[in-house]
């Protein structure tokens, strides 16, 4: 009896230890896709682990992270909440929950966690940073100013906080102490945008024009991409009668953001003081299509087309603000002189007498007001007083728009991005589709491996990793364990080894690396002479590596091995392009830009259509100093239709 008992215990220990390695491996396989931003699929694994183990904060962490950058804030709310339940002492977990209470504009939840987590971490610039931008949110300035007396203690070098400081400044409406801060602050630290925008912005609002223009140049050029900024340069340049610099900037404003209000509008105004009717026609026309009751729009609108003799087109405009402002005695005077022109006299006098008997009515007393509902139909944005329908129209209220401090951005991901390369090639169950041109990827081997094994799921060559819906990652799921039962049962693996290739696949496809590495390396034993699987084996630890790198651990030894997966791949297939292409990568991670060239110029050899060899390439030509090559290379890689390649061109040809 005591026997049985004892193997018994044995049983269910090397049970529990299988089940435990499985659920770390499944955490291990979320967080990878969590870095390689799969957030989808991400939630699959952890939703497997807190189907076993719901006891575990890990993995509803983990999954709040992945929520989190679907932009589900209320869920990844949720699922910190209960991974505080069940682990209360990781701050973590409270910074999490405090961002998606910001991002749902919960400010008081945000504080509160905020100040859990600054119990944990009383040191932490970027924590106390978020809690006082939730206290402006509230404008509870007293408790912001608490903070940040605090943090100018602490830090005092830290420039954000004489900025915040200068901010809440701004918001009492003390804009020489303001620019006190703000000055501190850019002393600090020159070389932040946004406080030079700031700053600006106090020049703004005190009127002094060329302070402005300078200040903002400065901000534009640390953040040349802030549309905000050339719109508000636009101002002060119009107001040192710099026009040409305002409409400049105007034009590269809707470069930026071709919706962007006041940048036509404002434009349109310019263009008017330029004597460019028709072009402000054509930028009062999109004002009024993203606003069609903006009546100061449709005024300017009907005044330039008067001028520009489209007399029933003025009327129509006229009209419809007389429609809503039925006393606008310019309005009418000048649809009466339209109607005139076009010969409607009878039309033309009517409006005459209206004129004429509101101008009797002023005289006794009984003109009629703009009722008390037509002023609460006026926008914030923009004043309606038609005395002013030439200015330029600036917000009602100066807003700064804040970023939070977050560990998150960046934490999933940390790539290096000079070395922007297109991905791997690697087979896959879905073809390649790039989008913009119709290339299939395409190798003698593969289609040999589905011709004589028939699987279930055909394989395809495709470039990168495809994201999967919840859907999809779940039939590839269901697929494993068909494939698992199937393999499982066969009594004649060396026959039945194109389940194991189909199974790596699988893997591979649901970013389970390690497991897709176990299966090609039994097929490799089954099959020495598989290209396939040294090719795929070579594409999965190059994953698996940099998720490892991203932790910290040395990959030297793994990347060796998988350079020697292809190079054996190579020695089994010599003209497979993407063989050589995964090399060459392999080659740019590792800084290796000679090495990867040869293996580009091969490729190219191999397939002279084979754009993302061409964009590579040029990469690494950039990376040696061979700038103009390496632009003559990305060209190539645009012209054969890969466009993200004119993006790269953009910004190496401003480095040169």
């Amino acid at each position: 009896m005591r026997k049985y008992l004892f193997s018994f215990l044995l049983f269910l220990i090397s049970v529990s230890a299988s089940a435990q390695f499985r659920t770390d491996r499944l955490i291990d396989v979320g967080r990878s896709a969590l870095y390689y931003e799969d957030y989808v699929l991400s939630i699959q694994y952890f939703n497997q682990v807190i189907m076993v183990k719901p006891y575990l904060y890990e993995p509803w962490f983990l999954r709040a992270v992945a929520k989190f950058y679907l932009d589900d804030f209320v869920g990844a709310e949720k699922d910190c909440t209960e991974a505080i339940r069940l682990n209360p002492y990781i701050p973590d977990i409270f910074e999490l929950r405090g961002l998606c209470n910001i991002k749902q504009g919960k400010f008081d939840e945000a504080i509160a966690d905020y100040d859990k987590t600054i119990e944990f971490n009383p040191y932490s610039k970027g924590l106390w940073f978020n809690r006082v931008l939730c206290k402006i949110e509230k404008k509870d300035y007293d408790a912001a100013n608490a903070d940040l007396d605090s943090m100018m203690t602490m830090w005092k070098d830290y420039a954000k906080s004489y900025s915040l400081k200068a901010e809440v400044c701004m918001q009492e409406n003390d804009t020489i102490e303001a620019a006190k801060y703000l000055d501190k602050s850019l002393e600090i630290d020159p070389y932040d945008g946004d406080i030079w925008a700031m700053r600006a912005m106090v020049s703004l609002s005190q009127r002094e024009w060329k302070p402005a223009d300078e200040q903002l140049s400065k901000a534009i050029h640390l953040r040349p991409t802030n549309v905000a900024n050339y719109v508000n340069r636009a101002l002060a340049r119009y107001n040192i009668n710099n026009l040409n610099g305002a409409l400049a900037d105007y034009d590269k404003a809707l470069e930026l953001d071709p919706n962007n209000f006041l940048a036509h509008y404002n434009r349109g105004q310019l263009r008017v003081q330029v004597g460019d009717d028709n072009r402000a026609i054509e930028d009062f026309n999109y004002v009024i299509s993203m606003e069609p009751d903006n009546v100061m729009a449709i005024y300017n609108r009907a005044i330039l087309l008067e001028r520009t003799g489209d007399l029933y087109g003025a009327i129509r405009d006229y009209s419809k603000i007389i429609d809503q402002y039925p006393n606008f005695w310019a309005g009418l005077n000048n649809r009466a002189r339209c109607y005139r022109r076009i010969g409607l006299t009878a039309k033309a006098e009517q409006d005459e007498f209206r004129i004429f008997k509101a101008q009797l009515d002023k005289h006794y007393g009984r003109q009629q007001r703009w009722s008390k509902k037509k002023q609460h139909e006026v926008r914030k944005k923009s004043e309606i007083d038609f005395d002013k329908y030439n200015q330029l129209v600036v917000e009602d209220e100066n807003t700064v728009e804040h970023e939070y401090s977050t560990s998150y951005r960046g934490r999933v991901q940390n790539r290096n991005v000079d070395i922007a390369l297109q991905p791997m090639f690697l087979l896959s169950f879905s073809p390649y589709d790039n989008i913009v041109k119709s290339y299939q990827a395409y190798d003698n081997d593969v289609e040999r491996f589905n011709f004589e094994q028939q699987p279930s799921h055909r394989l395809y060559v495709r470039c990168g990793v495809k994201s999967l819906t919840e859907e999809e990652s779940g039939r590839i799921f269901s697929l494993i364990d068909s494939l698992t039962s199937a393999i499982d049962a066969s009594r004649n693996l060396n026959k039945d080894k194109g389940l194991i290739m189909q199974r790596a696949v699988a893997h591979s496809v649901v970013q389970n690396y390690a497991d897709a590495i176990s299966d090609l390396t039994v097929y490799i034993q089954t099959d020495s002479t598989s290209s396939l699987a040294y090719w795929q084996r070579a594409v999965c630890q190059d994953r698996m590596n940099e998720y490892d790198a991203s932790r910290g651990e040395d990959i030297r030894l793994k990347t060796v091995g998988a350079i020697s997966d292809l190079d054996m791949a190579i020695k089994l297939n010599p003209k497979n392009a993407y063989l050589y292409f995964d090399r060459g990568n392999l080659h740019a991670e590792n800084k290796d830009f000679a090495r990867a060239i040869e293996d580009y110029d091969s490729a190219i050899k191999l397939d002279p259509k084979l754009a993302e060899a061409y964009y590579n390439r040029g990469i690494a030509n950039v990376n040696l100093g061979n700038t103009d090559a390496g632009i003559a290379d990305l060209s190539k890689a645009g012209e054969l239709g890969l466009f993200d390649a004119y993006s790269a061109i953009k910004k190496y040809n401003k480095k040169k």
